[in-house]
């Protein structure tokens, strides 16, 4: 099996779950290439620890050009704060890596420009955004559903990804909460591709939105003893109207920090005069759907699926997929294309796909700060 050899950049929460869905390899079936980690980077030394201690040896740095300078590594996995990207993924692509990159692949739509521009100078590069949530075997059964023509004309699309931890006023402030680092789209910036990747991989790509943006905490610990501004949007609900042939239809997408009783839930529901679809990751193993006919009765079908992943594993089919497996997913499916693969028919979030989610977040946050309908220029 070939070996592709990766660096990561950003050590934290998100770069240990690629480093545990690579050293679990073996759990997947039928794969053209595994991953292995050479090289980590980050601006935190005590974070690294933890990879060499799991892994091995491999070249450990605080600086991105001495990983980006390693003939060894081949690819990179990048996690970094959003002020960052425009930066560091340039960087990257100029040194000849594949890149999968945290989204939003960007900070502001200047960013992603300045991405996208370096994207379009090296074809020969595999890049794409991370984005795990739709490789769950509930959603990949409502895009098969759509796909089948199963729905007809939709009436309505909703899509949402909802924290609950910020409802926590003395939570301590990070990075994501500070709009010069995380950027002024707020809880937008990064759970927006969550909730945009499955409807622009199907098409469906808004012309207009309004939005309504929350701001409940004002500040938040310093960790220090003190209190700091907390400057970014909790909450946004986004209506969008969505062009169509069948006739145009509203998309509510909802990306919200300070959803109580939430977790961690992505869901997404399809509604549509010959048939609907609903997954979330609240019930892991369940998708429902609806069929019916002019005048005839009109149901939910729920379905337990089970352990039935779009790339083959060994754990059997009677048993419960969960976000760890979404992770491998996305990473399976980002190193089948390396491999020469297609991904099995789905793959990771693809540039052109980060740069129309900016298109739509930049329209929200004019809508919502403005309290006017926007037009999304693409």
């Amino acid at each position: 099996m070939r070996e592709v050899r990766f660096g990561i950049i950003g050590c934290g929460l998100m770069g240990r779950e690629f480093a545990s869905a690579a050293a679990r390899w073996l759990h997947l079936t039928g794969m053209k290439a595994k991953p292995r980690i050479v090289a980590v980077c980050d601006t935190n030394p005590a974070l690294m620890g933890w990879y060499t201690d799991a892994l091995g040896p491999m070249q450990v740095t605080t600086d991105y050009r001495e990983l980006l300078a390693n003939p060894e590594v081949e690819a990179v996995y990048c996690a970094v704060p959003h002020v960052l990207h425009a930066e560091i993924y340039p960087a990257i692509l100029a040194a000849g890596k594949h890149l999968l990159g945290e989204k939003p692949f960007g900070m502001d739509l200047a960013q992603n420009r300045v991405i996208s521009a370096a994207i379009a100078g090296r074809p020969d590069l595999l890049v794409r955004c991370s984005s795990e949530m739709p490789f769950y075997p509930g959603a990949q059964k409502v895009v098969e559903f759509i796909r089948s023509d199963a729905v007809g004309p939709v009436l309505e699309v909703e899509a949402c990804f909802l924290h609950s931890s910020d409802i926590n006023p003395d939570k301590p402030i990070n990075w994501k909460r500070m709009a010069r680092v995380n950027g002024d789209y707020g809880c937008m910036g990064d759970l927006g591709m969550h909730v945009l990747h499955v409807p622009l991989r199907l098409g469906w790509r808004p012309s207009r939105v309004t939005a309504s943006l929350v701001k409940r905490v004002e500040t938040r610990p310093d960790g220090k003893g003190g209190r700091v501004a907390c400057d970014t949007w909790d909450n946004a609900t986004i209506t969008c109207s969505v062009p169509h042939a069948d006739g145009d239809f509203p998309m509510v997408l909802k990306t919200w920090r300070i959803a109580p009783g939430e977790a961690n839930t992505w869901s997404i529901r399809v509604l549509g005069m010959k048939g609907s679809a609903f997954f979330t990751t609240k019930s892991p193993r369940q998708w429902s759907w609806m069929r019916y006919e002019a005048g005839g009765a009109q149901g939910w079908v729920t379905e337990d699926l089970g352990y039935t992943p779009l790339f083959g594993a060994i754990t059997g089919g009677i048993f419960e997929f969960g976000f760890t497996d979404a992770i491998q997913q996305m990473w399976a499916a980002f190193v089948d294309e390396l491999a020469g693969g297609d991904a099995n028919g789905f793959p990771c979030a693809k540039p052109e796909e980060a740069a129309a989610h900016h298109a739509v977040l930049t329209a929200a946050l004019q809508a919502g700060i403005s309290g006017q309908a926007v037009g999304v220029s693409y």
